[in-house]
Order: C-alpha cells, then structure tokens, then sequence
C-alpha cells in the first residue's frame, strides 16, 4: 500500500494535509496479488499508476489497466494531495473512492488550481457541503469544467430562472457540458419570447434539462409545432408537450401515431388527447400496444374512451392497471359503478382507492379485497 506523503497543502484559507492518517482505503489482500501481472503487462509507463489505482483507490487489476491509459503519474504526491483534498472537504473514504471509480483522471487534477475554484465558488452560494459531495460523486467530471466559461455562465442562467442557489447547483451538472451560452440561454428566452410563465420554465428546466440541449433554431421549430398544435404557452402542458416532442426523432413520433390509429384513433382524436395530456405520447410503442390490448381486449372499453382519457396510459400495467382492472371489471359488472369513474380508480393513491372502491363495496363484491392482493401479489412476485 502507498502511504500519503507526510506533506501539507496550504490552498487560500484551506489546509490540507496528506499523511499516514489519510490512508485509503484497502488493504491488500491475496487476490490483489493478481495485479503483479497487470501491471507488468502495463509497462514501465503505467506500472506505478496501475498499482496505485488497485492498492490505493481500491480498482481491480483489469479496471486499473484500462483507467491507466487516461491517467498517468509516476509518483504519489500529485494523486496524494488530490486525495487528501477531498478528505479535507467533506468525503468519506467511500465516496473518494467512488469518485475516483467513476473519474480517475480526477487523480491528476491541481488541487489548488482547478478543484478549490469551484468549491469555493459553491460556498460563496451558500451550498451546503453535503449537498455538493452528492453532486460531485454523481458525476465528478464537473470538477473539471472551466469556473468562467461554463460553471459561472450556467448558474447565472439557471439561477436567473430557478431563483434558488441550491437549486440551481444541484441542476448546474446536466447543464456544463451542453453550452450554456450557445444552447441554454436562447432556448430559456425563446420560451420566455413566447410567453411561456417563468415558473413553468423553472419546472421543466429543472425536471427535464435535455429538451434544452440543441440548437436555438431547431429548439424554436418545435415550440412553433406545439404552438400550431393548439397548445397555450401559458399553459403547463405546453411545456410537457414541448417535452414530448423533443424527446424523439420524427421517425419515432410517427410510428407512435400509427400505432394509435391502428387502434382506431382519428388523426383528430391523437391531437386533441395530446391536448388534453402530452405525455401519453412519451410511452413505448410496445406499452402502448399492451395497454390498449388490456382497455379494449380484456376490459371491454372502446377505443374512443381511451382517447378521451390519456391519461390512462402512463400507468404501470403490471403494479396497476391489471391489479386494479380486476376489480373494475367486478364493480362495473355488477353496476356498482360507471365507466365515468375508472379514471379516479386507476388514479387514484393506493389508501383512496381501497376505501373508494373496495372497502365501500365489502357487502356488494366481499371477493374485492382478495382479488386485488392476489393480483398485486402475482405482479410483484412475477418481476423478482
């Protein structure tokens, strides 16, 4: 195992120490052995950082090899003060590690220059440390992005229309590689252009970032087809709808739509259930055909009444729609309800629609109850 150097970094107001205490992470054991001819088979090049990464960081022998040919160093002190950086703000050995698994070039990085930048940066927001140790192990790739050109840039933007710091930080990871000044900031302002509310803006930047990530023009071609669609920019389903449509090619678009019609629907009746919900329009063909089967084939329903009612079709069948079918089909063969109601009863949360639609009729339908477990039971048992 490779001691931390017995060395101290002074970064501005920080102080960060590399010693024996700071050792990561694992000790050796028989398997690692192995490693012996990893690293002969890496060459005198690479041998020291293979061993590092598999002694150190806790890489196997094969993960190592392959991390070597992007990060080279042929001692410990810069891979060292990397890692007592990171100690010294705020992760656990684990999340070192993790960190290094997903990024090992990381280990190359100034300490000084390029990783106390953005922490600093994040603390003059008032980001707590915990919530930016998550961030960085989602993705520790940000921790090399440049602070002028892309972490300032986009947290002016996003912050601009999150109007929160933490918000904003914790969004500012899907938004650094994709150009904020190239894509980010026209897109937001071609919506605004528009009329589309900030705070509908906020939700879909926030929940949905890829729907920003192209070219103004052709991000300003699909609100202009949202917009002929009929769909109100004030209005929170036109940026669900504005979603739908930039999350598939054209060629997917039309196969979804040729799928409905095989089902009967109007060409009419897709635009206006798109209207009333545009993310039916977000699920595979293959659910797609699978749910209209269980409404039409199993259930009885017509066609007509699914397109009223989109919304049906995002449900989970398994976890869902067939356990609560089940019980459905009882209560509207025995007139105890109206088709009118299915969509509150496949809507539903799981308390309301056992007293709504199972306790409620214990006299009526007393096999309600097992019918429904059993259902969800075997739709459970069949995903293990």
């Amino acid at each position: 195992m490779f001691n931390f150097l017995h060395k101290t970094f002074l970064h501005g107001r920080h102080t960060i120490t590399a010693s024996s205490t700071h050792k990561l992470f694992f000790l050796p054991n028989p398997s690692s052995l192995i490693s012996l001819k990893f690293i002969s088979s890496a060459g005198n090049q690479h041998s020291f950082a293979v061993s590092y990464l598999i002694n150190s960081c806790g890489f196997s022998p094969e993960s190592a090899l392959k991390a070597s040919k992007h990060v080279q160093f042929e001692s410990p002190e810069k891979p060292d003060s990397v890692i007592a950086f990171l100690n010294n703000h705020g992760f656990s050995k684990t999340q070192i590690s993790e960190v290094v698994k997903k990024y090992p070039i990381l280990l190359a990085s100034d300490p000084e220059k390029t990783l106390l930048p953005k922490f600093e940066f994040c603390d003059s927001k008032g980001v707590s440390r915990p919530l930016l140790v998550k961030i960085i192990c989602f993705d520790p790739s940000i921790l090399h992005r440049s602070l002028e050109s892309q972490w300032v840039p986009s947290f002016e933007i996003l912050n601009d229309v999150l109007k929160s710091d933490e918000k904003t930080i914790f969004a500012i990871t899907r938004y650094l590689a994709h150009g904020p000044k190239t894509y980010l900031r026209p897109n937001v302002n071609i919506l605004k252009e528009n009329g589309v509310p900030e705070s509908n803006i906020a939700k879909i930047l926030y929940h949905h970032p890829r729907i920003f990530f192209c070219k103004p023009d052709q991000f300003r071609e699909s609100v202009e087809e949202v917009k002929r669609m009929g769909l109100n920019p004030l209005m929170f389903a036109f940026v669900l709808a504005l979603r739908a449509l930039r999350g598939m090619s054209k060629m997917t678009w039309k196969k979804k739509i040729n799928v409905y019609k095989g089902w009967g629907w109007s060409e009419e009746e897709i635009l206006m259930a798109f209207r009333r919900f545009p993310c039916f329009m977000s699920i595979s063909e293959d659910k797609i055909m699978g749910m209209m089967d269980y409404f039409v084939n199993i259930m009885g329903l017509e066609s007509s009444f699914i397109s009223a009612r989109p919304g049906l079709l995002v449900f989970s069948l398994k976890n869902r729609v067939v356990p609560r079918g089940s019980v459905a089909q009882v209560l509207l063969s025995k007139g105890l309800v109206e088709a009118s109601s299915l969509s509150t009863l496949f809507g539903s949360p799981e308390k309301l629609f056992l007293e709504k639609f199972v306790y409620r009729y214990q006299e009526e339908a007393p096999q309600l109850l097992k019918l429904y477990t059993d259902k969800l039971d075997f739709s459970k048992a069949a995903q293990k």
